[in-house]
Order: C-alpha cells, then structure tokens, then sequence
C-alpha cells in the first residue's frame, strides 16, 4: 500500500472546458516533516483532433448509450496516449490521476458527470488509475467545484489569492484561516468563442482586443448577470454559459453593428471587472492557466486590482491543473481529505475519487 510511502510518481490528465487538447502531467511529490514538494519532470498538451472534438461535443447532447459509449472511447484515447507520452519520455508512473472531461455539471440537481472511462484507461495502461473526483461532492450536496484549492492550499501557501484563467476562471484564497474558492466568471471559452468568428482559434495576447473600445450597453449586461450576485460557494458550467452569455453575444454580433474588436474588448473589460471584485489590492495574486498568456487581459486585472502579480513559468502556467489532480490522486490513496467543504459547501470535508486497478 502506498499509504507509507513519502515519494509518488504520478501522471495527472486534465482537459479543460476550452477543448484544447489533453493535458498530460507526469510529476513527483515527496512529503517531509508536513511539508509537500512537488516536481513537474515534464508535460504536454496533445492537440485533439477533429473526430475526438466532435466526439466530446457530441456527448453533450447524446442519449445514456450515446455517453457511455462516449466515456468508453475517450478513455481508450487517454490510455493510448498515456502510453504513447511514457514510451516517448521513458517514465514509469505509480498511477494516473485523471480529471476525464466535464460534460455536464448542475450541482444544485446533483449531477455531474466526467467521461474518460477509468476501466478503459486501466485497460490499456495496466497501472491504477484514479477518477471521478466530483460525484462523491455533488452528492453529499456540495458544488463539486473548484477542486484545484486543496492544492493551492499544500502545494502554493505562499501566495494570497490563486487564480486559473481557463475556460471559466475560479480563485482560491483564505478567510479567517478557511481556505474558500468559486468559479468567477468565463474566460477563455467566451474569449476563443469570438476569436473563431475571425478564423482565429484564440486572441493571441489579446491584440485583437486591446485594439477594440468597450461597448458599454454590452459591459453593463454582462455584469449584472444574477450568477455574480450569489456568495460562495458557486460553480459555473457549459450549461450555464450556453443560456446566460451566448443569447447575449450573439444578440451583439448578430442585431447591432459592432466589431468583433469591440466585443472581444468588453468581454475582456468584463472578465477582469469579475476578477478584481474578487481580490484585495495590494495582495499576492498568481495567475495560470492559458489566460495567463493573455497579456492584455492581465493588464487589465492588474490595473483593476492593484494586485501584485507573479506569472509563473509556461509548465506551471499550463499544467497546474494537471498537477493539482495529480496530487489529489495521491491524497486519495493515502486517505487524507482532498476536497474542503468550505470550498465545495459539502456538509464536510472529505477523501473524493475512484480508484480502478490494484495498488
């Protein structure tokens, strides 16, 4: 059993709501006197392809067969490349630790459901696999969402305020010495869903934006979406963004004469306005997550929060996730909590994930 052991070598797989691609993390951990390092020895993003997008979007509308059969392909997808990714860098894992991929999550039904089928990963990568990291939260009533704080919380202590810019963007901090955490607003999915009006897969930097004005009928509609006046705990999802944000976008792009330039700017000008609401000025933020790269839209939470920004290196700017789940994976074998309840709202905290295979 693991649960003596100090040292893990451990694969973490995540895919965000922005269909990237599939992130892979292979990292190590070592726990001394209490103390948690890690190491993230090397990591990349395996671009989808076409069929494997279309697959994954097409579960979200599909029948109970339609997404069984969905989970099962796409966890044969993740093992194929877990086994490709460690052939290719020589590395043995003690076990993967796998997100899989939100299809649905509507945490106030208590529902969610991640596919990436956990006995196809262990099918083709005969070693243990670790899934299903939200079910249990959801269920005991909780939102089963942010997980990444308990890894803020052991893996980055020394920063006030952890903030993921993904496709939505969630903030991790402490209030009276309680770690507390929520999904803030979209980013990336509201962000890349205009660029692809122009043929571009994302606002490299956020030039197309920065050269824009901000439209404020737009801006003011955006803020006063009901979702930002709920207090925490809070968690958003594709279902949530597809009836609250896209009406509204569209409404812009199709009725009014306004440039994609003018409405990248105000989503941008919104997404930072949600973000410093969020933050005491003057604090220690770090920002990861692909959001990060945005240059501009960094400006703009910088220049809104007065926070004293770290930008970390592009591994843990990209991967920080992947390492997160990671480490929950590794918190899971050892039966310690990984999911806080003053995070998720769950009635306590507790020891989230399934684990498939033989340790």
């Amino acid at each position: 059993m693991f649960s003596s052991s100090q040292s893990y070598s451990v694969i973490g797989i995540m895919s965000g709501t922005s269909l990237d691609g599939l992130d892979i993390a292979y990292c190590r951990f070592k726990i001394d006197n209490g103390i948690w390092k890690y190491q993230i020895i090397c990591a990349d993003t395996i671009q989808y392809s076409k069929d494997i997008i279309e697959m994954i979007v097409s579960t979200f509308h599909g029948d109970e067969k339609t997404i069984a059969e969905n989970s099962r392909i796409y966890g044969k997808y993740i093992g194929e490349q877990i086994n490709i990714y460690c052939k290719n860098h020589s590395i043995e894992a003690d076990f993967i630790s796998s997100h899989g991929h939100t299809v649905f999550h509507r945490p106030d039904e208590r529902i969610t459901l991640q596919i990436g089928d956990a006995d196809a990963i262990y099918n083709e990568v005969r070693i243990p696999v670790i899934n299903d990291f939200r079910t249990q939260d959801v269920i005991m009533g909780g939102q089963g969402a942010p997980l990444v704080p308990i890894g803020d919380e052991l893996l980055f202590p020394e920063y006030d305020y952890c903030l993921n810019i993904g496709g939505f963007c969630n903030i991790s901090h402490k209030v009276d010495e309680k770690r507390i955490a929520y999904d803030i607003s979209p980013a990336n999915m509201l962000l890349n869903m205009l660029a692809e009006t122009v043929g571009k897969r994302y606002d490299n930097n956020g030039e197309i934006a920065k050269s824009g004005n901000i439209i404020n009928n737009l801006l003011n509609e955006l803020n006063s979406l009901t979702f930002y006046s709920k207090n925490y705990p809070k968690s958003l999802g594709k279902e949530w963004f597809d009836t609250s944000i896209t009406p509204i976008i569209k409404k812009y792009l199709n009725r009014y004469d306004y440039s994609i330039a003018d409405i990248l700017c105000t989503s941008t000008e919104h997404i930072a306005i949600q973000i410093s609401h969020c933050i005491t000025p003057y604090s220690t933020l770090l920002i990861t997550g692909g959001g990060a790269h945005n240059k501009y839209l960094v400006e703009r939470i910088f220049d809104l929060s007065k926070a004293n920004i770290t930008i970390p290196d592009d591994i843990i700017i990209n991967f920080k996730e992947a390492l997160i789940f990671a480490f929950m994976g590794i918190l899971r074998i050892r039966n310690e909590n990984n999911i806080f309840a003053s995070v998720t709202g769950a009635p306590c905290d507790h020891c989230a994930g399934v684990v498939t295979g033989m340790f």
